[in-house]
């Protein structure tokens, strides 16, 4: 079985708490059904959540893929390859700007019009290390595979011309 060694492990920034607080609650404002369960949420449910939501956080960077877990009662691991990942793109809002939070949403080839391994990774401190250093991997993976690949079709031809050379003599003899 192949190894895939850890090579980076993200940490996240403790104000995701105070985001998924306010982000929620300004939901549960805009819904007319929301507005009687804020007091539930601000003074309660809303703080436990967000805490159990930030503790359950993990993404981790291996030698091939990135991985990411979160959730509560509905949890989400993704593990997305390196070398599929075609674009990592900063996001912030209003609110995330205040917080002085950052989205890295993460696009992968051949997702199409659904979701597939699209992934948003909120709230990882230093996010501009942990872009550079998937894309360094990425170009790794990308370079190594294309040395494979040309010595792999340099040990097809050399087989051809084998081919060819025991046809020729065997025409010739």
């Amino acid at each position: 079985m192949e190894q895939n060694s850890l090579l980076f492990k993200a940490t996240f920034n403790p104000i995701i708490k105070t985001y998924i607080l306010l982000y929620v609650g300004f939901i549960l404002l805009l819904s007319v059904l929301g507005i009687p369960l804020l007091l539930i949420w601000f003074l309660g449910f809303g703080q436990w959540y967000s805490k159990h939501y930030f503790e359950k956080l993990e993404c981790e960077l291996s030698e091939k893929n990135l991985r990411f877990r979160k959730g509560i009662l509905l949890q989400v691991e993704k593990t997305i390859p390196l070398e599929n990942i075609q674009d990592l793109t900063f996001v912030e809002g209003p609110l995330l700007r205040a917080l002085h939070l950052t989205v890295i949403k993460i696009e992968t080839a051949g997702q199409g019009h659904h979701q597939g391994n699209e992934m948003s990774l909120i709230g990882i401190m230093d996010a501009a290390l942990f872009r550079n250093k998937v894309l360094e991997q990425r170009l790794a993976i990308l370079k190594s595979r294309g040395a494979d690949s040309q010595s792999d079709t340099l040990a097809e031809i050399a087989e051809t011309l084998k081919s060819i050379e025991k046809l020729l003599r065997t025409k010739v003899a």
